[in-house]
C-alpha cells in the first residue's frame, strides 16, 4: 500500500496572507516527495477560504516545477465546471509540464453554493450525468480527434492540444460512494477514491465491497485500483492526549463543511462561520472523542495498526488528508512523524 499527500490551502483567518499559505502547501509537498509519498493531490473548490483551491492545474504546475518524482494529481475536477476540451488539454498541458506525472481525478460535485454560482443553480446532485459524459470525452480528446454529441455537450471535431505524455491515456480517477457510481467507474477502467468522512473502518470495508462488486461484474476491464481518503494526523506517544487538538480541529472543520454544504447563509468575503456546536447535539460521530477513532488520529503504532487493516482489505493507496485547521507547524510536526515512523512499517 503506497501513500499519498490530499492538502488544500486552508485560511481561517485574514491573519496569515495568501502566499505564505502557498509555501506553505509547498513545503508539505516537499515534504512528501522526500518521505517516498507516491502523489500530492489538490481538488477544486471555488470562493472558499477554508479551502482554497480555484483551480487545481496552476499549483500542481508550480509543483511540477519544485518536485521530480512525485504525481501531481487533480482530486478533483467538478465535472459540470468543465468543458471537455478545456478539461482534456489542461490537463494534458500538466503531463507534459510534469512529463508524465499527471493524474486527474473527476467529481460531479457536492456544494450547492457553488453551483448556484458557476452553474446557473444546477442542482448539485444532477452533476453525475456531466461526469458520465466527461469522462469518455476526454479520453476520447487525449488520443485524438474527435467530435462530441451528448446530451450536455456538443462540438464539431476537436482534439486535446497538447497530448498527454502519458499513453494511451493517464491515469483517471473517479471520487465514489453509492454503487452505481463504482460501477460507472470500474466500467470506465478509473480508478476509485473513497472517503469514510466521519464513519469508522466499518466503512472503508463496506466501500471496499462495493468496489469489489463492480469489479466482479467486469471482468472484461483490468482491475483498476482503490484509494482512501482519511484526515490523518500523528503525534508523539509521550503525549497521551496529543490526539485531542486534531480531533477538535477536524471537528471545526466539519463543522464549517455543513455551513457551506447548509447553503443556508450568505459568506462574507469567502468565510462562513462553523456552524455552532449545539447544532450537532444527538449526532455523536460529530464530537472529539468519536473523530479521535473515525479520523486516522494516534500514535506512530496506533496508526501502523489500523493501516495494516487497510493493506489487508486491499487497499491500493491511502491518502493522508491533512486538513484539519491546525496550524501550518502542527501539520508539518504530524506529516514529518508519519514520514519517519509509519512509512517505513510498510516498504
Amino acid at each position: 500500500m503506497r501513500f499519498s499527500l490530499f492538502a488544500h490551502m486552508e485560511r481561517w483567518d485574514d491573519k496569515v496572507s495568501h502566499r505564505e499559505l502557498f509555501e506553505n502547501l509547498t513545503e508539505l509537498t516537499l515534504m512528501a516527495e522526500a518521505g517516498g509519498f507516491s502523489t500530492v493531490w489538490v481538488g477544486e473548490h471555488h470562493a472558499m477560504e477554508y479551502t482554497i483551491a480555484p483551480s487545481p492545474m496552476p499549483i500542481l504546475a508550480h509543483l511540477a516545477a519544485r518536485t521530480s518524482t512525485i504525481r501531481l494529481g487533480a482530486g478533483t475536477i467538478i465535472a459540470p465546471f468543465w468543458h471537455p476540451i478545456r478539461a482534456a488539454g489542461e490537463t494534458a498541458l500538466l503531463d507534459v509540464i510534469s512529463n508524465g506525472r499527471m493524474e486527474v481525478g473527476i467529481a460531479r460535485g457536492a456544494y450547492q453554493i457553488e453551483f448556484d454560482r458557476l452553474a446557473d443553480g444546477l442542482k448539485a446532485t444532477d452533476g453525475g450525468k456531466h461526469l458520465r459524459e466527461l469522462v469518455p470525452a476526454v479520453r476520447a480528446l487525449w488520443q485524438g480527434d474527435y467530435a462530441h454529441e451528448g446530451e450536455i455537450w456538443r462540438f464539431p471535431t476537436s482534439t486535446s492540444v497538447p497530448k498527454p505524455v502519458q499513453q494511451p491515456t493517464p491515469p483517471m480517477w473517479i471520487a465514489a460512494r453509492d454503487p452505481a457510481s463504482h460501477d460507472f467507474a470500474v466500467s470506465q477502467g478509473c480508478n476509485v477514491m473513497v472517503t469514510p468522512l466521519m464513519k469508522g473502518d466499518e466503512e472503508v470495508a463496506d466501500l471496499k465491497g462495493k468496489f469489489d462488486t463492480a469489479v466482479a461484474n467486469h471482468p472484461e476491464v483490468q482491475r483498476p485500483e482503490l484509494m482512501v481518503l482519511r484526515h490523518t494526523h500523528v503525534h508523539s506517544p509521550d503525549d497521551p492526549d496529543g490526539w485531542r487538538p486534531a480531533a477538535e480541529g477536524i471537528n471545526r472543520y466539519y463543522r464549517t463543511f455543513d455551513a457551506w454544504f447548509g447553503n443556508r447563509a450568505e459568506p462574507t468575503d469567502g468565510f462562513l462561520e462553523p456552524s455552532p456546536h449545539e447544532k450537532f447535539e444527538g449526532r455523536p460521530e460529530f464530537t472529539p472523542e468519536s473523530l479521535r477513532r473515525t479520523a486516522m488520529i494516534g500514535t506512530p503504532a496506533e496508526v501502523i495498526e489500523r493501516l495494516r487493516g487497510y493493506e489487508a482489505l486491499g487497499i491500493d493507496e491511502f491518502s493522508f488528508w491533512i486538513d484539519n485547521s491546525l496550524s501550518h507547524e502542527e501539520k508539518r510536526a504530524s506529516l514529518e512523524l508519519f514520514i519517519k515512523e509509519v512509512v517505513p512499517a510498510f516498504q
